[in-house]
């Protein structure tokens, strides 16, 4: 089966609705139920694809019906699309840091089921074996590390190839320059802490139009921008992923998720095994 692996680094801020609110976040971002890590659901991905699609017009409706399925009535439940695409899962997680503007922090189960995906995608990536104790960190930098309000102490540098197997996802040249200096990873339990309580969280608002008064205020959760996801592609028939690939030539960005009118959900796209990312 032909795959590929596809590289989403978030350009704006993005919100990948949940569908029901809990606590005090009335629209929280959707989050895997085992781990509470933010992603962002495969059949959104697959909708701004055929979003895209039909905005190009470089898919008539018969590829668009033989790429991505087409709604049928009946028994049959509809017909099946020739591509199949998995959830987009994070990577990096950009955290505010006392050290500099930011750091990209990921942790070693991040890690390991980014390689699963890879070699269950038919192209697996160097070895990225690391063991970070709770509370301590390994990076390129070096002393006490402050990430948002917690202290962190370093435990070595970077796993070998980190830096080159991650920089294949990133479209922009400049962006994958900084990556050796900005990527710390953590160990899962600290990750997770950033994962569940570092997201930017808005008040939005609703004014009646002659008073000003409020009619509707809300609090809705975000992921930062520079957040790195990845997602992969399968093919059920062939071509199907050469077709969604040259959605790409000429504007290598894709929109998902809500918010898109107050310009929320921009990705810059990369396919790791072509010369220059997402082209």
């Amino acid at each position: 089966m032909n795959t590929q692996i596809v590289g989403l680094l978030a350009e704006t801020s993005i919100h990948p609705g949940a569908g029901q609110s809990s606590g005090v976040i009335d629209l929280p971002v959707a989050r895997e139920a085992a781990t509470d890590y933010p992603f962002v659901p495969g059949s959104s991905v697959k909708g701004a694809l055929l979003g895209l699609a039909r905005k190009s017009g470089k898919l008539d409706a018969a590829e668009r019906d033989r790429v991505f399925g087409k709604a049928e009535s009946g028994n049959d439940g509809g017909g099946a699309g020739a591509l199949l695409i998995s959830d987009a899962r994070l990577l990096l997680l950009p955290v505010r840091s006392l050290s500099s503007a930011y750091k990209w922090v990921t942790c070693p189960h991040l890690l390991e089921r980014f390689a699963r995906d890879a070699r269950r995608g038919g192209n697996p990536p160097a070895t990225l074996r690391c063991e970070v104790s709770e509370g301590n960190y390994f990076s390129a930098c070096d002393g006490d590390l402050f990430l948002e309000e917690r202290q962190f102490s370093r435990g070595g540098p970077l796993p070998d190839k980190l830096v080159e197997t991650l920089e294949i996802l990133i479209l922009h040249e400049k962006t994958r320059a900084r990556l050796a200096s900005q990527v710390v990873v953590l160990h899962d339990d600290d990750f997770v802490w950033f994962a569940r309580y570092g997201l930017a969280v808005q008040a939005r608002n609703a004014l009646d139009e002659k008073k000003k008064t409020s009619t509707n205020l809300w609090y809705e959760e975000t992921i930062p921008p520079d957040a790195l996801f990845y997602s992969l592609l399968a093919e059920r028939q062939g071509g199907a992923i050469a077709e969604v690939k040259q959605l790409f030539n000429n504007h290598p960005y894709l929109q998902i998720g809500g918010n898109e009118t107050v310009g929320m959900g921009w990705f810059a796209v990369a396919f790791p095994n072509e010369k220059g990312g997402g082209k």
